[in-house]
């Protein structure tokens, strides 16, 4: 069986006259959504798949429409006659446009079986000369397929070949994203042999000499417990390699001595290399062409030179096979000599390996003769982090979530590499100056967007955020401008606001009678996700909060540009506590985490923790008054009264006595309303009867703990409660698994008749991709008594229980499990030191995902 090869993101062009069988191999072949076919357009715009008058816009829609699926990264399939030059020049130049390779598959059975199929149909009215007019310009045609464009092309003649061929899809060769790293990213070396020995031997590389002495690999040699080795899940333990950026030849000393160590390395899998422009411009003077022997070309011809000839075809070679960029580590890496936009990561045409090599220019040169690059990386907003070198730089520079290298090793400056994930930055300062630069490095910087610095196109108007758990998400204009509005009067400066947690969804509707809640649909729901070790954790009585803490006084203004100690903040983003007393109360907390060890631990100077802030009135002391305080209130001053004169009434004989026993009842629930929220009261004066839940360690630096287990998070919370009664109180909490439900329900039960609020359900191991997705984080209980509160004193009457059984909880899990994606991004950015911009846009969609139109009573 003969196999076609296409590239996985490619447009693939069906060429063959009516009734060569385009459609049927299609439909074999491909997904139906994967192809476009003409006649279904021309039936879309005119309900009649044979109008030739329609032919046109059918054309029109099919170009539409195979643009939005490349510009998705969709292959795009084009079922079509296609048998003219001026129709495959359109599909050319469209995957051009979208920097995907068009691929031919030409489909040319005998004439006799073309017309004989188009017989059989009672749509194709028309003669053999149709046939016999496209069978020509199908011939005229075949010969000019590749000077056409296309980068593939597959003859399929006869019936045989056409049923027995099988198509494979290949992967572009820029598409590494399974390789995940460690990885150690070079910069522009420009034959500085010694330097980049030095700098692999800081990274923990061990170099392999021939017999004479000369480096011709180098493999990762530290050991295990190495900062990279530890660095990312998924990548514990594994054996780190070099990706180069480019830009190897030219200027420095020893040209030949850094190609054959590169090319070594690449060769023994040990590292990867993207090509430079002084290599494109080595490789031209290596093939005889017209070149300017200038930047720094005269020295690495001359020391080529001095070499074998095999060596110089060996280099030849090397740099022919060189790939523009490369995609790694499920698309959340690119490397490319000169950086580039997102729209063209994991793409292949011309204008892709330009861009990789050269940059874009405005078209203008500076004082110093040299072009005038356009700052593309101000403007990028991608997922991936975009590494590159190219334009020497004093420093290495982070512009949004890109890095430039090239930090000037051969006019004097450093040799850089960085260490991913980790972001960590390794340099070796050049041993002298081999080159003069053009122009002094410092003027080299690009004018670049402050990493701090926040714009409010980041959060307006409609976004989407890429997200690793949840994929992703969409925040609607309308609900950028209600958390703007929040936002900007009420949070604190977004440098401290690093997460806000999701908001949680209740439980299903339990069937009791009597009861809106029962542990019994949290286990059935975590089960039908296939989990089924669970914890309980105690639901306290107070307010949820975040805690920023630094190690000391220093650390806030270094790590995150902004005075103070850090932060106490509620899930709205507005601090508990005023200036003052929020330094009183990070001192102290300070004082316990350093007293039980907890900074040595994480390895870190800061940590963000999740816990509650009791009492409830410390931060809703007005809402208690003012609504709830007053309802309860007015109920027990006038029910009182007027079940009075309702007694009157029915002692003067009068028929009110059902009127009078509901009154008693609503009597009672006011009672039992006062009573529920008085519990969530008590007196505070400054920091004394304030207490402190923390219950899960979010982040440090580096670090983040989702896939930790809550019973390590908890663990964690109990040495700072042994360390610190009263000011850290405790979260009691129960493990069950699918042999202990009813443990779980006698203690919610215990818990809710003693006054508590309830618990909230999680799953065991915290973080959980389950088989229909991500499991909800945490599934609220809650008992009776306190649901008064949310529902209101008499919610429990049979007509009003009733009512409220129909809660429609989907949007509220949909929206839960938004939020908690969009706050593990947030985290995954802050750990990883990201610009403030970059943890911000989560920050705020969680915010803004709060004004969707949810029943806040669930």
């Amino acid at each position: 069986m003969a196999r076609i090869d296409i590239p996985a993101l490619s447009l693939v062009v069906l060429i063959g006259v009516s009734g060569s069988g385009k459609s049927t191999f299609a439909r074999k072949h491909f997904l139906g959504t994967e192809v476009i076919s003409s006649d279904f357009c021309r039936g879309l715009v005119s309900d009649d798949e044979n109008d030739q008058a329609a032919t046109k816009d059918a054309f029109d829609l099919l170009h539409y429409i195979a643009s939005k699926r490349l510009a998705a990264g969709r292959l795009t399939v084009i079922d079509a006659t296609n048998v003219q030059p001026e129709a495959r020049k359109q599909l050319v130049a469209l995957a051009r446009e979208h920097d995907v390779l068009p691929v031919a598959i030409v489909l040319d059975p005998p004439e006799k079986v073309c017309l004989e199929r188009n017989a059989q149909r009672p749509d194709r009215q028309f003669g053999p000369h149709v046939v016999q007019r496209q069978r020509q310009q199908l011939r005229r045609g075949l010969r000019s397929l590749k000077r056409e464009g296309f980068r593939g092309t597959h003859m399929l003649g006869g019936l045989e070949a056409i049923d027995a061929v099988s198509i494979e899809r290949t992967r572009l060769f820029n598409d590494l994203k399974d390789q995940t790293g460690p990885f150690d990213i070079i910069g522009d070396i420009h034959g500085c042999r010694v330097e980049l020995e030095q700098l692999l031997v800081d990274l923990g590389y061990t170099i392999t000499r021939d017999a004479h002495g000369r480096p011709i690999d180098a493999e990762y040699a530290a050991g295990p417990a190495s900062v990279g080795d530890q660095a990312s899940p998924g990548s514990v333990g594994s054996v780190r390699r070099v990706v180069f950026v480019g830009d190897l030849v030219d200027r420095g000393p020893d040209t030949p001595g850094v190609l054959r160590l590169v090319m070594g390395m690449v060769a023994a899998g040990h590292a990867f290399c993207v090509p430079g422009n002084h290599e494109d411009k080595l490789l031209r003077a290596l093939r005889g062409k017209n070149v300017k022997v200038t930047h720094g070309l005269e020295e690495s011809l001359a020391q080529l030179a001095a070499e074998p000839e095999e060596f110089r075809t060996a280099v030849e070679t090397f740099i022919d096979g060189l790939i523009s960029h490369y995609v790694f580590d499920d698309g959340k890496l690119v490397v490319s000599h000169a950086g580039l936009v997102e729209r063209m990561h994991g793409r292949t045409s011309g204008r892709v390996r330009a861009f990789c090599l050269y940059g874009e220019t405005t078209g203008e040169t500076d004082e110093f003769g040299l072009p005038l690059r356009y700052p593309w990386a101000n403007d990028y907003r991608g997922r991936a982090m975009v590494v590159y070198g190219h334009t020497p730089t004093p420093e290495p520079e982070w512009i949004n979530n890109t890095i430039c290298l090239d930090t000037g090793c051969v006019f004097g400056g450093a040799l850089t590499a960085l260490r991913y994930p980790e972001r960590e930055l390794v340099s070796v300062q050049a041993f002298e100056q081999y080159y003069e630069p053009a122009k002094p490095l410092q003027a080299a910087t690009a004018a670049a967007r402050e990493p701090d610095v926040l714009d409010i196109t980041d959060v307006t108007g409609r976004r989407v955020i890429e997200t690793s758990t949840h994929g992703r998400l969409s925040v609607r204009a309308e609900q950028a401008g209600a958390a703007l509005e929040v936002m900007s009067r009420f949070a604190i400066d977004p440098r401290f606001l690093l997460y806000l947690p999701p908001t949680m969804s209740p439980v299903a509707t339990s069937p009791l009678p009597g009861v809106l809640e029962h542990p019994t649909q949290a286990f059935e729901a975590y089960k039908g996700q296939g989990v089924t070790e669970l914890v309980c954790e105690e639901k306290h009585m107070g307010s949820r909060a975040v805690v920023l803490l630094t190690r000391d006084d220093d650390v806030a203004e270094k790590r995150f540009g902004l005075a103070g100690r850090g932060a106490v903040h509620t899930r709205t983003g507005r601090s508990f506590f005023d200036a003052e007393l929020t330094d009183e109360f990070l001192l102290r907390l300070r004082a316990v985490v350093e007293e039980v060890g907890l900074f040595d631990e994480l390895d870190s100077s800061w940590l963000l923790l999740d816990a509650e802030l009791l009492p409830w009135s410390a931060k809703a002391i007005d809402l208690l008054k003012n609504q709830y305080a007053a309802v309860g209130a007015a109920a027990r001053a006038s029910l009182p009264a007027a079940t009075a004169a309702l007694e009157s009434a029915v002692a003067a004989g009068l028929d009110v006595g059902d009127l009078l026993a509901r009154t008693q009842r609503r009597t009672v629930n006011a009672s039992l309303f006062s009573e529920a929220y008085r519990r969530y009261c008590w007196p505070t004066e400054g920091l004394d009867g304030v207490r402190l839940a923390p219950f899960q360690v979010l982040a440090s630096e580096g670090a983040t703990y989702q896939e930790k287990p809550h019973a390590w998070h908890l663990a964690v919370a109990d040495r700072l409660v042994a360390a610190a009664p009263p000011l850290i109180t405790q979260t009691r909490r129960l493990f069950v698994d699918g042999e202990s439900w009813a443990e779980g329900i006698a203690w919610w039960q215990e818990l809710t008749e003693a006054g508590g609020e309830g618990m909230v359900v999680k799953p065991a191991a915290n973080l959980v991709r389950a088989v229909k997705g991500l499991a909800q984080p945490g599934l609220k209980v809650r008992g009776q008594e306190y649901l008064r509160i949310i529902y209101g004193p008499d919610y429990t009457e049979p007509a009003n229980f009733e009512r409220l059984r129909n809660r429609n909880l989907g949007h509220k899990r949909s929206m839960a499990l938004r939020e908690y994606a969009l706050g593990l991004e947030a985290l995954e950015r802050a750990a990883r030191a990201e610009p403030l911009w970059r943890i911000h846009e989560c920050v705020f969609a969680v915010l803004a995902l709060e004004s969707e139109p949810v029943d806040p009573r669930l």
